[in-house]
């Protein structure tokens, strides 16, 4: 490492180097596996020393939890400035943009929705928890549908049981091949219009009959 790249490490605030330990760590993890990977491995790609890795995070299954926190909650952008137009054309943009997240990051993604080495436990069951929340959250943003209050509890669970189909189609996209991204693309799309439009309206008619 030249002097002027150590430099420039060296000043960079703890939230940029938390981030950047975070982008390798992330990268690590999509090339291998939780087992594969050494917190050594972490430190060298992020070019910081080992003990700032369990600085900022603990330990090596901390660093991996938060990975998977990444990669399983909705990120901001993709509901953030989306266009003024129809609820399909914003739906539609949103659902490119997180396929565009999940296919940049095809590995991390499957291992944080399948069967991982350190196995299942309460800390990776509150992050899909908190997922399934914040992903509500996006899609209602999108639909611009945040001010619902009538069945508001029954409209979010339907979108966290949509939430796990798409977990489940994701798999047939990007391990069995069985359906193209564009594919995906319309059915997600599609579902999740059908699900605010007809049967979200069919549930609240069935409470009033």
């Amino acid at each position: 490492m030249s002097v002027e790249t150590s430099a420039k490490r060296r000043r960079l605030e703890p939230e940029a180097r938390r981030a950047e330990i975070l982008a390798a760590a992330r990268k690590l993890f999509d090339a291998g596996n939780y087992a594969s990977v050494s917190t050594s491995d972490i430190a060298k790609a992020a070019g910081v020393a080992r003990p700032l890795i369990n600085h900022y995070f603990g330990s090596k299954r901390d660093l991996y939890l938060e990975v998977v926190r990444q990669m399983m909650v909705v990120p901001a952008p993709v509901t953030e400035h989306l266009p003024k137009t129809t609820v399909e054309q914003r739906i539609a943009i949103s659902v490119d943009r997180w396929l565009d997240v999940v296919e940049r990051n095809k590995r991390a993604w499957l291992a944080a929705i399948g069967p991982e080495a350190i196995g299942r436990d309460e800390d990776i069951e509150q992050i899909m928890l908190e997922s399934d929340e914040i992903a509500a959250d996006r899609v209602l943003e999108a639909a611009m549908m945040t001010d619902v209050t009538e069945g508001r509890e029954e409209l979010r669970a339907m979108i966290r049981a949509y939430g796990s189909m798409l977990k489940a189609a994701s798999r047939e996209w990007l391990v069995r091949e069985t359906l193209t991204r564009a594919d995906l693309h319309i059915m997600l799309t599609d579902s999740i219009l059908h699900l605010l439009r007809v049967t979200f309206p069919a549930v609240l008619e069935s409470k009033h009959a």
